[in-house]
This record gives C-alpha cells, structure tokens and sequence, in this order.
C-alpha cells in the first residue's frame, strides 16, 4: 500500500517532505547562494538575470519576481531558504509570514500579539479525512525485488580493469569468477540497483561522519580518489524511488542522511563494472545507499539486517512496477593497516557466505570484535553485506531465495574476494491480499 501522506490535508499548510525537496532543489539552493555579501548584491542589481543563471523552472522564477510567498513554497520552497531570500530584500519573518496570509505587517504583529492563530477552524475536515482515506485503494502493481548481489570492491581490481590487466595470469582467477554474473546481469537486469557500499573518505571526510547516507540526488559523478576519477560513467539516480524509500525508512525509525550532491568511490563503482563490464553508460539507475565502516561507532550488523527487513517493505510499497536489486559491498577478510595488514581468513570467509544463505539472522548477531578479530580490521564492511540479505522475501515475508552463483578467491591485492548472487521469489499474493 501507498505511504501515508495525510498531513498535505492539513489546511493552509504546506509540508516540506521528500518530494517537495526535490520539486525545490534548485529554488533552494538558489536562496542559499545569497548567503554571501557578493550574491546579495549581484541579486539586487538585476534579479532576473541572477535567477536566469539558475535551472529554475519558469513558475519558480516569477514567484520571487512577484514576492509571491505561496507560490514559492508550492514550486518547492522551503521557509527557512527562503528566509534567506526575504533576508536579502530586508523582509522580517513576521512580514514574510503576513504576506502569505493576506494580511499587511501591523496586521499580522497585531494578531501575534493578542496571542497568535488559534487552531480551531484550521484543522482537517473531517469530510476530506474520511474522503481521502475511502479513495485509498492499493496499486494494483508495485515495485519487487528481484534479487540481491554480494561483492567486494577492491579498488585495485578497478584499475585492473580501467589499465586492461583483467587476462594477466594474477587477475584472470578474480575475473574468471565474474563471467557468469555478467551474463546473469544482462538476462536479469533491473530497473533500479540500490547500492549499499561505503565512501572510503571521498565524498566524506572526518567534517561530517553519517552512519547513513540515502542518495535522493537524480546523478553522482565519480569521486577522484588521488588518481584522477575512474574511467567509468557517473550514475544516474532514482529520486522517485529514492524519496519514498526515505520516508518509509525514516518512518521506520531509521535515522538516515539524505544527499542530493556527492560523488561517488570504487566501493560503488567497481561493482558496477564487475557486473555490467566496459559500457559507455550503466544500463540501470542506481540509488547509492553509504554506510560508515571507517570511523567507530560503526553500525552492527543487526541494525543492518533490520534496516534490511525495512528496506523490503518501502520497495514493496512503492506503486510502480518496478523490478529492483539490492546490493551490498565491501569485504572479504582485509586488514590494510598496522602489522597485522595482510590478514586473510578463507575459513571464516567461507563460513560467513553459508550462514549468510542459511542463517542470516544468526549471522546478524555476530559482535564487532569479532569481525575484526577474525576477518581484520577492515573486513568490519561485511555488516553491509547484511542489508541486502535482510530485503530478500524469505526472511520475513514467506518468499524464497535461490543461490545462483558463489565465488570466493584469494587475493585481489590485499584483500579476499567474495561473491554471491541471490535470486529473490516473493510469495505470490491471494486475491484477498490483493483487494
């Protein structure tokens, strides 16, 4: 079923959720600019050629050029931007907030002084609430997943693959146990990947350190990480899908980072080029989901799991029929720093690739010690690994999962290789639940 958005029937309000965010984007960013003495007064000299040098739809143009609060914020504003806009036309809030009610200023301070707008008389009809909630029917299609891939993301193994080093007799193991996947990959191929991977101190560094980041942005370039950016094309985003699954997440009590701007890392990037191989453009729309594994405290892989489990049900409550991959990154066993960089351990790889089909509840429970104790401290990346097994339909839903391919090899230059691609077979609706 659709998410419930009721509060868009609270009169004389306009909330600012995920959608208006990206209505108002560049609105938004526009206001933001004027935060500098140099723009405000580039603004002022001549408004309209200020704005003409934003991608400002032509709606969201005249409503500043009119003073036209409303309009604003239905084109996606938000009052706290805009505040920014008013600040550099020398409007208060209060005369800001006057404004869109019809009132002059001494009108509007009059009413806030003899105690504000009372709430009766402003709140839901309740014709119109029971109105919408008779009109709400379920989709009659929705968004599935398909399935979910496992990989790590070895940096070196991209610049194998950008220097054409992928048949030398050190890498042709590694790359060998990718070739039925990108067959898998182009039979199989979805309209969405949502991504689970971990900037690697690219697009943040210790400035801002979020545990989750939800990329809700329409495209991300690739990150230069000290080399120049890999030779690989940006991605291009899913802001529908991407919205939707913040709010359902965020109802859900998972406190998540939302980014419209970033580049993007080899933890992202390399997957795609193991899967969908050379192109000239990915052949699907990506939602890049970054989880913190660098900075402690990092999160366990229980609440992955869990935000997994959550995941499953925002993608399922999405009313388009579209067919979705989750995937998780990073791993295997690795250490990169202090004496003990080197460390591989094949048995506790092996033995986290059968729990992780067999028992990924029980896996979820493994502490962080022992991650780092037995796979390195690096191999902490696993607990991603956990979200995407968490959205597949077996784990709570009555579906099945089908285990199509398994890989595992060691090195790709400091690190263990792992692989595993899930197919997902949710349990077919009965006619009742389809009503």
């Amino acid at each position: 079923m659709s998410l419930d958005k009721t509060y868009r029937l609270v009169p004389g309000t306009t909330i600012f959720d995920a959608e208006q965010s990206a209505k108002g984007y560049h609105l938004n960013q526009f206001c933001m600019s004027l935060m500098t003495a140099e723009n405000r007064a580039s603004y002022l000299a001549d408004e309209r050629a200020y704005l003409d040098a934003w991608p400002l739809r032509e709606e969201q143009k005249q409503a500043l050029l009119d003073r036209d609060l409303n309009a604003a914020m239905r084109e996606g504003g938000n009052i706290y931007f805009l505040a920014k806009w008013g600040a550099t036309l020398g409007l208060s809030f209060q005369q800001m907030a006057g404004s869109m009610t019809g009132m002059t200023e001494q009108e509007y301070r009059d009413m806030m002084v003899r105690g504000g707008r009372s709430v009766e008389g402003n709140r839901i009809d309740h014709a119109v609430l029971e109105a919408a909630h008779a009109d709400r029917t379920p989709p009659a299609k929705h968004a599935t997943i398909t399935g979910a891939v496992f990989t790590s993301h070895v940096p070196a193994i991209g610049a194998a693959i950008d220097h054409r080093k992928t048949d030398e007799p050190y890498w042709q193991p590694v790359f060998e146990g990718y070739e039925f996947s990108k067959r898998w990959a182009a039979e199989n191929l979805p309209d969405v990947v949502f991504l689970v991977y971990n900037d690697h101190a690219s697009a943040f560094d210790q400035s801002m350190i979020p545990t989750f980041v939800l990329g809700t942005g329409a495209a991300y370039p690739t990150a230069d990480e000290g080399y120049g950016p890999r030779p690989v094309p940006g991605i291009e985003g899913h802001p529908e899908l991407a919205a939707h699954i913040a709010h359902s997440l965020i109802r859900d009590d998972f406190d998540l980072t939302l980014v419209n701007e970033m580049s993007v890392d080899h933890g992202l990037t390399v997957p795609l080029s193991l899967m969908f191989g050379d192109v000239e453009q990915w052949p699907c729309k990506v939602i890049p989901f970054h989880v913190n594994v660098v900075q402690y405290p990092v999160p366990s892989g229980e609440r992955c799991f869990q935000l997994g489990r959550a995941l499953r049900r925002a993608v399922e409550s999405y009313d388009r029929p579209l067919k979705v991959q989750v995937w998780g990154t990073g791993g295997m066993s690795h250490q990169l720093q202090g004496p003990r960089a080197g460390l591989i351990n094949r048995a506790w790889d092996n033995a986290f690739l059968d729990r992780l089909v067999e028992d990924p509840a029980g896996l979820a429970q493994v502490p962080h010690l022992e991650y780092v104790e037995e796979a390195g401290s690096e191999g902490i990346e696993l607990v991603m690994w956990l979200i995407a097994r968490g959205a597949m339909s077996d784990i709570d839903a009555g579906g099945e999962i089908e285990a199509k391919h398994r890989f595992y090899h060691v090195p790709a230059s400091n690190t263990a290789v792992g692989h595993l691609i899930l197919e997902n077979h949710p349990r077919a609706e009965t006619p009742a639940e389809k009503e």
